[in-house]
């Protein structure tokens, strides 16, 4: 044993570095194990085995797995050597359904920083805006494209219709096209116009693989004014990577001029761009003015799509096929190739944030994505929002200002109507019937703006005061016409219109107050001789009816719109020299505090669509409160003073942008489960919530019963946002295990908009 010491000794000495141990025995690696997120209302992820003789999958991948009785589709966002699950307990994959992952690391990476931000279930957030055959385990296979093309053929006969004739030059232009571009360059469905052409020898539907493709500029740019110029080459000395930057701009002010020459820089580079709408009214005609641009691929994404289509167009933009995207608040989770630019229009509109399920804001998600991409993103409005706005005061933000219309166009004249000495029917004072008969008269067009659709709020009984009410949402049923019935506009219940008051028997039913079908209804009986199109969520639950109104309104005909905040957002009028509002009081004497930035909002994109063209416009504003400050602020000194007010407003009482809130609201059946579930949960925040933390409640909600179920809240308030998710987490731990949370529906809304 010496000598061998000793020679070993020796030997290391000489050869420090040699390893003349026994060589180790081979050593197997640590087994890998799944972490799966699940469609689950659980705050967690799910171990499972791997299946047997199968390479292991990515995460971003999608496996079938076995969840309690059920086999589901889950995607894997993690591999891990340890589990805390007992040997006994893990069961295997079932199988892997993607050899390449899914969803790629950044986009993997923004799902779970939108989880953990807005305190929702990953595998609920994946499930979300994926399209429906991924989530069901479909293949992610890119169908054969259909699109049309000219033939040789020259029209015999009779010559192709106005919009025929339109649809031949589309595909003159562009030599192919899909059914959905061509709908989307006319402004209404093209499928039959393509049917009866194809008929007549005049075009054709062929097969086309969708290929990557460069894409090119079709239209020449626009003259920008001095401050647009400004602007855009404010966009353009940049510097590279991410930067948020706010576009200011009045109503008509050529924001989306900026956008198109902006995004032509990012498509020549080879990069994608995804701008983002509020409502998917407004996405054909968006499609339709980038469509005349560029010739590029544009696909959209809203609610109105089919699988297929939601499916293919996520599978192009995935690829790099699609370089435009364009869509409502999900889009902003479209896996890109390439993203170069992010774009967020009207990115004030309340409509980016979700307000069930999973509440995040797309607004908000986005500008995360940007910084996560490293790429700019531009948020464009006539009226910020607060918060971004804020952001910009803080140079945050770059802040961009187009304080005058584009082209010849100039801002219309807003006057405030006292009603008090006014008399009035249907809404319509003397007045304000005497400026749309001159306006018709002169061949220009009204808009008429009541943010109320039915024919009346309320149905009463003359005699007894009798009130139709909704039982299940303890609110009046609102009085429609067209059909004639009681709807509830919270749980959308609907009832056959009662022949006598059902408390005394009586035959004085009267409807009070306002809505869109009795102003128009009243409007058309005033002027006969002129269309009168009303535009709200009843008269234009088609594409179709939409289309064709606004074809009317296009054409130039003299006309009278009567609508909702439908008819608010982003539309070109040209023909619109009178805009009417006729109830503005609404927003003023509002307990919630966003309530006049809303108004603010609404009010100036009202009177935006006024006057676009050459053509001067003017603005009548009726209120029983004209001398309201607010109110008077806005008109005399416009959005941006006023904005900048409400910011110092909200600085002194510590509210939102200043501030954060965290919303906890239950619902139940039963009237004292809620206020029973968050008295526990605010006797938890009593103990564990950190310094700096208010908790205001619990309470009744304000709309205390919706749908046949209570309603009670508990709201949090922090000055900092990080104590309040850390008090978010535990919430989400501690009442996961709580028994009484089982017996009611509960849930967290981060930044909430709605208090209600």
């Amino acid at each position: 044993m010496a000598r061998g010491g000793g020679w070993l000794y020796y030997c290391r000495q000489l050869f420090p570095s040699t390893a003349l141990t026994h060589p180790p025995l081979a050593s197997h690696p640590p087994p890998l194990y799944l972490q799966v997120a699940i469609p689950s209302p659980l705050h967690r992820s799910f171990d499972y085995l791997p299946l047997p003789g199968v390479v292991t999958p990515k995460p971003g991948s999608r496996v079938r797995v076995p969840f309690g009785s059920k086999s589901v589709v889950g995607i894997v966002v993690g591999l891990s050597t340890h589990t805390e699950v007992p040997a006994d307990k893990l069961r295997p994959a079932e199988q892997v359904l993607d050899s390449v992952p899914l969803l790629g690391e950044s986009l993997l990476a923004l799902y779970r920083w939108a989880s953990q931000h807005y305190l929702f279930p990953l595998g609920l957030a994946l499930q979300t805006s994926l399209p429906k055959p991924l989530r069901e385990g479909e293949p992610p296979t890119l169908a054969t494209a259909l699109v049309w093309e000219r033939t040789e053929a020259q029209a015999i006969g009779r010559p192709p219709g106005v919009s025929a004739q339109q649809l031949l030059d589309c595909l003159q232009r562009y030599q192919r096209l899909s059914s959905g571009e061509c709908s989307a360059l006319l402004g209404k469905p093209a499928r039959p116009l393509l049917t009866a052409l194809q008929r007549r020898g005049l075009v054709r539907e062929i097969a086309a693989e969708p290929a990557l493709r460069e894409a090119r500029q079709l239209e020449a740019a626009l003259a920008l004014n001095p401050e647009q110029a400004a602007a855009l080459a404010a966009l353009r000395l940049g510097p590279s990577g991410f930067r948020c930057s706010l576009l200011e701009g009045v109503t008509g002010s050529g924001k989306t001029e900026i956008y198109l020459q902006l995004i032509a820089d990012v498509l020549s580079a080879g990069r994608q761009v995804l701008v983002l709408v509020p409502e998917i009214t407004l996405t054909p005609q968006t499609i339709a003015r980038f469509a005349r641009r560029f010739q590029a691929r544009i696909i959209a994404f809203h609610s109105g799509l089919t699988d297929k289509q939601r499916l293919q167009g996520w599978l192009e933009a995935a690829n790099g096929s699609a370089h435009i995207v364009i869509g409502t608040r999900s889009a902003v989770f479209t896996p890109l190739a390439r993203p170069g630019l992010i774009v967020v229009d009207e990115e004030h509109d309340d409509s980016y944030k979700q307000q069930d399920g999973f509440r995040y804001s797309g607004r908000d998600v986005a500008v995360y994505r940007a910084r996560q991409l490293d790429i700019p993103i531009l948020l464009g409005s006539a009226t910020p929002s607060l918060e971004s706005l804020h952001n910009a005061l803080q140079a945050r933000y770059q802040l961009l200002t187009l304080k005058r219309r584009a082209g010849p166009a100039s801002l219309p004249d807003i006057g405030v109507l006292d009603m008090k000495l006014q008399p009035a029917e249907a809404g319509i004072s003397a007045g304000l019937q005497q400026r749309i008969a001159a306006t018709l008269a002169g061949n220009g067009q009204v808009l008429v703006f009541l943010n109320r659709r039915g024919f009346a709020p309320l149905l009463r009984c003359g005699h007894c005061g009798w009130i139709a009410e909704c039982q299940r949402c303890e609110r009046s049923f609102t009085l429609h016409q067209q059909p004639a019935q009681l709807r509830c506009h919270h749980c959308d219940g609907q009832r056959a219109l009662p022949r006598s008051c059902p408390q005394c028997h009586g035959h004085d039913l009267e409807a009070v107050g306002l809505g869109t079908e009795r102003s128009a209804e009243y409007l058309q009986a005033c002027f006969p001789d002129y269309p009168v199109l009303r535009i709200d969520r009843d008269s234009t639950r088609s594409a179709r009816k939409f289309s064709e109104a606004m074809d009317i309104v296009q054409s130039g005909v003299p006309c009278i719109l009567v609508g909702t905040q439908m008819l608010a957002k982003g539309h070109h009028f040209p023909r619109v020299t009178l805009v009417a509002v006729l109830d503005a009081d609404g927003g003023l004497f509002s307990a919630d505090f966003r309530a006049q930035e809303n108004f603010g909002q609404l009010l100036m994109q009202v009177a935006g669509r006024a006057g676009r063209a050459e053509c001067p416009g003017s603005v009548v504003v009726q209120s029983f409160h004209p001398e309201h400050p607010a109110l008077r602020y806005l008109v005399t000194e416009g959005y941006g003073p006023f904005a900048r007010q409400l910011l110092s407003e909200r600085r002194s009482g510590g509210l939102p942008p200043f501030s954060h809130f965290l919303l906890l609201r239950a619902e139940a059946a039963r009237r004292d489960l809620p206020l029973q579930f968050l008295l526990q949960a605010a006797e938890l925040l009593q103990r564990e919530a950190p310094r700096g933390v208010s908790c205001h409640g619990p309470l009744p909600s304000p709309f205390g019963k919706k749908a046949g179920v209570f309603r009670a809240q508990l709201l949090l308030q922090a000055t900092r946002r990080a104590p309040l998710q850390q008090v978010g987490a535990r919430l989400l731990a501690a009442l996961e295990q709580d028994s009484v949370a089982r017996k009611v529906r509960w849930f967290i809304d981060v930044d909430p908009l709605d208090f209600s």
